[in-house]
């Protein structure tokens, strides 16, 4: 379990997929298998989701597992340079690295033909 000042990239990586892709909370939690509380705490960094639900979710999403897991390791530099600028509140860190992660998100689902997932949404995408 994660420090509440540490990002929670899988989380946050999950979040923007599924509002990118147009669903509510409800609707990706189904697709995948798990209940809503569930994927909101995974969504908040509360609890890692297992390899079989990092699977599902990725395959929901339109990604690789590996994407959902590894930008974590490709950002630990920019993270690392984030959390330890003295003159950054926790909160801006948090928000700093929340909005670069999600940069590299957008910029991946670019390079790979723009956004993953078509479903339509009944739901508010941000229903949680």
């Amino acid at each position: 379990m994660s420090s509440p000042d540490l990002p929670h990239p899988i989380g946050d990586i999950v979040r923007y997929q599924r509002q990118v892709a147009a669903l509510s909370l409800r609707q990706l939690a189904t697709m995948v298998g798990i209940s809503n509380p569930y994927l909101s705490q995974i969504e908040h960094g509360l609890r890692a989701p297992s390899q079989e639900v990092l699977h599902a979710l990725a395959d929901a999403l339109g990604l690789d597992a590996e994407e959902l897991a590894a930008p974590s390791d490709q950002v630990s530099d920019v993270v690392a340079a984030i959390q330890a600028d003295p003159e950054l509140t926790p909160e801006q860190q948090r928000s700093l690295t929340h909005v670069y992660q999600n940069m590299l998100v957008a910029s991946r689902a670019l390079r790979t033909g723009g956004a993953p997932g078509s479903n339509e949404s009944q739901d508010s995408p941000n229903d949680e």
